[in-house]
């Protein structure tokens, strides 16, 4: 059978991880002179309590090419064939690392097939991707077959989100086409999406509530209402206007699968707490 891995950001959770038997290698986060292992070092609860008050905003590093070599030893304990599913190359380090562990892997333990996937996405759209890649795999699907599959869904997939400030973005040096939005006024809600897998603009709203109803509007402009979807509304912090936002989004969409999964501290980091997005694609 084929094995998935993919890696902390894509902000899955742990009872889904476990139940489609998916590797999660840890990014890390740089706090200080401490370095954590994101979900494994440190848990979502305590990080998003103290990151508002964080006088410097911790650095985050994605795995390295030993981190996923080392992965692809444990896999193969069990199985000779591995896709792994990464967030956007153009946002991160994780694809480049992976493809080098494939090379080192080659030499090491050629018997291994690897395809690597860059899902040009980030959140729940890459979670989406290596979610159906992993179902895909435990169906006995082929290892080109689990591949493909995660290419489509990222491919087919939309994020939007909105947040209270770019501040987090902006300092993590994450913040894409979107720079001209943070000196936006204190109180107007900025929407970003994926592009090409870069961090794009799509509007502002006055209040939380005018930004999920454009939230909603733009998915509309993607996916005709009274499509079925399957939805992920992503937060940090923020449970209760997850849930309200998911509620509004079942009132347009017959959403067949429906998730709330709060970013991992390494991923969060670079948002802030009040994040609320969606994740989707239609199915």
């Amino acid at each position: 059978m084929v094995q998935v891995i993919t890696d902390s950001c894509a902000s899955i959770p742990e009872a889904l991880v476990r139940k489609l038997k998916i590797e999660v290698v840890p990014y890390y986060i740089h706090k200080g002179t401490e370095t954590l292992r994101d979900l494994v070092d440190v848990g979502r609860r305590e990080f998003f309590e103290w990151l508002p008050k964080a006088k410097q905003l911790p650095k985050t590093a994605n795995p390295g090419p030993g981190d996923y070599l080392a992965a692809f030893k444990r896999v193969a304990q069990r199985t000779r064939e591995i896709v792994t599913v990464h967030m956007t190359s153009k946002g991160s380090g994780a694809y480049q690392a992976a493809l080098v562990a494939r090379e080192m892997a080659q030499e090491r333990l050629p018997e291994l097939r690897i395809e690597v996937v860059d899902t040009l996405q980030v959140a729940m759209v890459h979670g989406w991707a290596a979610i159906e890649a992993a179902r895909a795999a435990l169906a006995n699907a082929s290892l080109e077959k689990v591949a493909q599959v995660a290419r489509e869904v990222a491919a087919k997939g939309t994020m939007i989100q909105t947040a209270d400030t770019l501040r987090y973005l902006y300092l993590g040096g994450r913040i894409g086409r979107a720079q001209h939005l943070v000196g936006s006024l204190m109180n107007v809600k900025p929407l970003i999406g994926m592009e090409d897998g870069v961090i794009v603009p799509l509007g502002r709203a006055r209040s939380r509530l005018g930004a999920y109803r454009q939230m909603i509007r733009l998915m509309g402009e993607r996916v005709p209402f009274g499509s079925r979807i399957k939805i992920a509304v992503t937060h940090v912090a923020a449970p209760e206007e997850a849930r309200r936002l998911l509620a509004m989004v079942g009132e347009k969409f017959i959403c067949v699968e429906e998730i709330v999964s709060e970013l991992s501290p390494a991923l969060g980091v670079h948002t802030g707490p009040g994040m609320v997005g969606v994740n989707f694609f239609p199915v």
